[in-house]
């Protein structure tokens, strides 16, 4: 690896947590050069993320470094100190983080943040820098960038908190830019403009980039060379012609057919064996051994059993009663014990009323007329009129800043509207400030799965907390068997294995968060689910297992979708009708496949054409960048060879 920008050599990487050791990377090796773009891709928890962050040396404190080294521009960082490692982050190398919103400060201005970054690095004055953050806000594509530059990060979309983090990040024109996900809360449009900037600014000034992703469109488009880990190793890597085309690991296999650019149905994506289903760990072995040895305990009679312990702690599951004389009945028990748990039986009718819920007419469930949403001066939504009938799917499409998450708060009674009207099933709900719809029956009806997954979640909950959450509150479960029983098959439902459910939103991957909050949507068995980019943070493998999820609920529960994405191949199978949003107002609606196909508006048209094409052979495109990322003097860039797209560096 001689010559290398950046050499990860054999690297192990642990974290500590309340019961055990948990080895996030085993022996990872990669290089990246001068100038290359290296991709990296592989299922949620695979270690992608994890690499990046033992490189800048952001571990947490769980995690340490085991063994191997990391060495950047010849010098070995793997032990550096903290002063030493302050001139080298942020200046040299810098990072687009996964999370927009967790890596800004709240209580600060974008443009503030934007110039604390440069001021750390460069001597320039605070004019100077307000007016770098300024044109680095016009570089990244924010609209009306000098209003931006004073607003807080809560007043911003989640693709504008992106393009927040990629302004920050080229801020200081490091030589090594490590990029999470930087797409993810993007349009297609933006995101085409976005990932031209980054691989025009590389070819400019031979800057190494390392870009992680779910997407293998945009792999196969902008890497020269790319990485495919699974559980924590390197399974493959080649250029993207010889690894789409003609992979040899078995996963990259699957991961290649589980693509939604490959395939025009949702039921022709190929989910990998296992992915839905449950891990086979120890922990899961035990928990299914005491669970199989539960006999049914016979209907009609009563018992009181007081004290029931929580059934989820540490990884185990027991029912245990408090008071001393009390039994419940396992097999080899000298006789059953006559009586069932209290409610237990009232619960589980309640949820079998859920799937046997009858098929609604041809009115719709939703009706959205004159919808109209004013922040201060500013218009977020204007005038939106739209229905979905029951279990019908809509796709709600466009820009970021568009107004699709505010419209998707607002059908949800997060947001009060300031004009317009919403029905629900022909019920009047916008009389009822939103503040107080949590204690409406229709609460449990309406469920939303939010966008920035790891903001959704309480940070003091577990993810078997946040998924119980609802049913405590919503369906009045009480019963730990009967909780314990629908989480577990919530979490199924989604590929969540059970081992994780015990573990804090910090503890999991962006993935793994994103399963929890669907897994929390789909737990009350809602008839209208809001799903804002519920796909954005996951692999393509266990994307297809949500969206064959989402197919198989709207035909078994007539579930309605309003489905809220950037992913137009995604959209294009799951929905049956695409409205297009731009500047808060519809464009254009309509049967997707006819919009697909045909599309009115230019706009539409425009978007259509920025979807990346998985065509593995096309050269890596890249388009020089504006002449306002400079900030001073221009550095030059070491003279080392530059490899071509493709080489095997």
């Amino acid at each position: 690896m001689t010559g290398a920008l950046l050499s990860i050599e054999d690297l192990h990487v642990s974290f500590a947590t309340r019961r055990n050791t948990v080895d996030a990377l085993r022996g990872v090796t990669l290089a990246v050069n001068p100038g290359e773009t290296l991709g990296v891709v592989g299922e949620s928890g695979s270690g992608k993320s994890v690499t990046a962050l033992a490189a800048m040396h952001l571990l947490d404190r769980a995690g340490r470094v085991s063994s191997g080294r990391i060495v950047f521009q010849g010098e070995d960082i793997t032990h550096l100190s903290a002063s030493a490692l302050r001139a080298v982050r942020g200046s040299r190398m810098s990072m687009i983080f996964q999370n927009p919103r967790a890596a800004l400060n709240p209580i600060r201005t974008v443009g503030l943040q934007i110039a604390d970054a440069i001021r750390a690095h460069r001597r320039v004055s605070q004019a100077a820098a307000t007016e770098r953050a300024l044109d680095l806000l016009r570089l990244v594509l924010i609209r009306d960038p000098e209003t931006r530059l004073n607003a807080y990060p809560h007043e911003l979309s989640g693709g504008m908190c992106q393009r927040v983090i990629i302004a920050m990040a080229i801020a200081c024109e490091p030589d090594l830019l490590i990029a999470d996900e930087p797409t993810t809360g993007l349009d297609v449009s933006t995101q085409k403009a976005i990932m031209d900037l980054i691989a025009g600014i590389a070819a400019e000034r031979a800057m190494g980039v390392i870009f992680i992703t779910h997407d293998l469109g945009l792999a196969a488009k902008y890497c020269g060379r790319v990485v495919v880990m699974k559980d924590g190793r390197v399974v493959e890597q080649a250029a993207p012609n010889k690894l789409f085309n003609a992979p040899r690991d078995p996963y990259t296999q699957r991961l290649v057919a589980a693509s939604p650019t490959k395939v025009s149905r949702i039921e022709d994506l190929v989910v990998e064996e296992g992915v839905a289903t449950l891990s086979r760990g120890p922990v899961f072995e035990q928990a299914a051994a005491r669970r199989s040895a539960v006999v049914p305990l016979p209907v009609g009679e009563r018992v009181r059993v007081r004290g029931l312990r929580r059934l989820w702690s540490d990884g185990r599951t027991s029912i245990r009663a408090a008071q001393a004389g009390e039994r419940y009945n396992t097999i080899g028990a000298s006789a059953p014990h006559p009586n069932p748990l209290p409610n237990g039986e009232r619960e589980r009718a309640e949820f079998g009323a859920i799937s046997a819920r009858p098929t609604y007419g041809s009115s719709p469930l939703l009706r959205v007329t004159g919808l109209t949403k004013r922040f201060g001066a500013s218009t977020a939504v204007d005038g939106v009129s739209f229905a979905i009938n029951a279990g019908e799917s809509v796709g709600l499409v466009g820009e970021s800043g568009s107004g699709k998450s505010t419209i998707s708060r607002i059908v949800c009674r997060l947001l009060d509207q300031t004009e317009g009207e919403i029905r629900f099933d022909g019920t009047a709900i916008d009389a009822e400030p939103a503040r107080t719809f949590n204690r409406s029956a229709l609460r449990k009806d309406i469920q939303i799965v939010f966008q920035d997954a790891h903001d959704s979640l309480n940070p003091r909950f577990s993810a078997f907390d946040c998924i119980a959450h609802p049913l405590r509150k919503l369906m009045g479960i009480r019963g730990r068997a009967v909780l314990t029983e629908r989480v577990f098959d919530c979490a199924r439902r989604v590929g969540l294995p059970l081992e994780l459910l015990d573990r804090f939103p910090h503890q999991l991957s962006g993935g793994q968060k994103a399963r929890v909050g669907i897994a929390r949507g789909i737990a009350t068995g809602p008839r209208l689910l809001v799903l804002d980019e519920p796909t954005a943070a996951l692999d393509v493998s266990v994307q297809a297992v949500i969206l064959q999820l989402l197919v198989r609920l709207r035909q078994e529960e007539n579930l309605s979708y309003l489905f809220v994405s950037h992913d137009l191949n995604v959209v294009r199978m799951l929905c049956d009708r695409t409205i297009v949003l731009r500047n808060g107002r519809i464009v254009e609606q309509g049967r997707s496949s006819d919009l697909f196909a045909n599309p009115a508006d230019p706009y539409t048209r425009d978007l259509l054409a920025a979807i990346p094409e998985f065509n593995p052979t096309a050269a890596v495109e890249a388009k020089v960048a504006e002449p306002a990322i400079a900030l001073g003097a221009k550095r030059q860039p070491r003279a080392r060879q530059v490899p071509s797209p493709g080489g095997e560096g």
